[in-house]
Order: structure tokens, then C-alpha cells, then sequence
């Protein structure tokens, strides 16, 4: 429901991974993509659904370009969909996504929904004045204003 309250007033949704599985072996592309086709499925958002989803298969120990807390794919796809800045969020559980979004300019908030917080995350977030939510659902209503 959140999801389709962003789509219909009017924001674009892109979604930026960490696989770090491809890059150690745990897991293929070709898994990778077939799990993202199932939770589009399941998700049957109406179009434009999601614009993009980009994915970084880098190890956390080998340098990479595009692996959060890099704001490449964030920087990329703000050009490439000529989106806003000043209305663009990073929305996520960890740490390195507030990073990503706080690294490329824009507007980033903290959701409790999938990884535990770690030592520190709420100081970091406090620092930066990063919100910090129950869920995609509160941000959306909170931070977006939304129903």
C-alpha cells in the first residue's frame, strides 16, 4: 500500500542492492534475478512500478564502485531519470544505505523493518539527522505526507 501511495502521487521508485552472495559464490545472477522477478510478482505494482533495480555483487572486502555506501548508482540514476535531488529519498535498513543517500546529496531515512540496527546506527542517524521509522509505511506517511 505504501508503495502504491508513492507511485500515485507521482515519485519513481528504484531499487539499489548489496549481493555480496554473486561475488562469493553463495548465489548466481541468474538467482538473483529470478528472486527479483518473483517479488515483483508479487508485489503487482502497477507501471511504471519500479524504473530500475541495479545490484552490486562485490564482496564488502574488494573495492567496488558501485557497492552502498558508494552513491554511483544513486548519482546514475538521478541523471539517467532526470529525477530531483531535493525530492529524492534513500530508503533502507543499514547503515550503508543512509550512507549511500547522505553520500550522493540527497535525503535519507532509516527503517527498522529488515536488519537489526547495530552499535552506533543511532547516533550516526541522529547525526545526520536521518529519521528513523518503524517501516517503508510510517516514512511514507511521516516524511512523505501521504495516506
Amino acid at each position: 500500500e505504501a508503495l502504491l501511495s508513492c507511485l500515485a502521487a507521482g515519485y519513481r521508485l528504484l531499487i539499489l542492492t548489496n549481493q555480496s552472495g554473486i561475488g562469493r559464490g553463495i548465489f548466481r545472477w541468474e538467482d538473483y534475478h529470478a528472486c527479483h522477478r518473483r517479488m515483483l510478482d508479487l508485489l503487482d505494482l502497477p507501471p511504471p512500478g519500479f524504473l530500475d533495480a541495479m545490484a552490486a555483487p562485490e564482496r564488502p572486502d574488494e573495492p567496488s564502485a558501485y557497492r552502498k555506501p558508494s552513491p554511483r548508482f544513486i548519482l546514475e540514476s538521478l541523471a539517467r531519470h532526470g529525477l530531483d535531488p531535493a525530492r529524492s529519498w534513500m530508503v533502507g535498513d543499514r547503515r550503508t544505505d543512509w550512507q549511500a543517500g547522505l553520500n550522493a546529496g540527497i535525503r535519507a531515512c532509516a527503517v527498522r523493518s529488515g536488519a537489526p540496527f547495530r552499535e552506533g546506527d543511532e547516533a550516526v542517524a541522529a547525526e545526520h539527522a536521518v529519521p528513523v521509522r518503524s517501516d517503508f509505511a510510517e516514512f511514507v506517511r511521516v516524511d512523505l505526507g501521504l495516506a
